[in-house]
């Protein structure tokens, strides 16, 4: 929960993946309040219990009301997606930013080969970035290896998503300046 605040306000993107995680570990635990209080909260301080309680309490709600308790993601963090990719769209049609531009379409190749290889072809280019790191994530925590392709393409994917949740932070801030 801590962690969660935090990323929000530091970078949207690492943010995004974590939720993801934390969806992905309420799923494990059966959507469960009793496991997750055994298998999570108990790790933390018992200062910090009832905070966790009442925000994976509310987690697991959501994700029943939504559906998405087998797979999907909550409206708040599809939400993310939608702001980002307005934002996205906005900085691909100004001439300020020549360079998130270039990151954008050095990236392009690899969103389209991973959408085409999913069978998503319908999916936005950024969830398409977002499960791609995730993806590449997960692989890491397992331990398993990462080809040399798959690493070229999140080195540019994960650099156009960083220059995004730059852009994402000076605009929350009024720093940015689009035409």
């Amino acid at each position: 929960m801590k962690i969660a605040q935090q990323l929000k306000a530091k970078n949207i993107a690492e943010y995004l993946i974590y939720m993801w995680q934390v969806e992905d570990l309420i799923r494990a635990n059966g959507c469960d309040i009793d496991k997750i209080r055994e298998n999570i909260i108990s790790r933390y301080p018992a200062e910090e219990h009832t905070a966790l309680e009442e925000w994976y309490g509310n987690l697991i709600e959501m994700m029943r009301t939504e559906g998405v308790k087998e797979n999907g993601h909550l409206q708040i963090n599809r939400n993310i997606i939608i702001n980002l990719t307005e934002l996205h769209g906005e900085l691909l049609a100004s001439s300020k930013y020549p360079y998130y531009s270039a990151a954008y379409f050095k990236a392009l190749p690899f969103i389209v080969e991973l959408r085409q290889k999913s069978g998503k072809k319908d999916e936005p280019e950024l969830e398409t970035c977002f499960e791609a790191l995730y993806g590449v994530l997960l692989l890491r925590l397992q331990k398993k290896e990462i080809t040399t392709g798959t690493a070229k393409a999140i080195e540019a994917i994960s650099s156009f998503i960083s220059l995004l949740a730059n852009y994402y932070e000076k605009e929350k801030k009024g720093e940015l300046e689009i035409e």
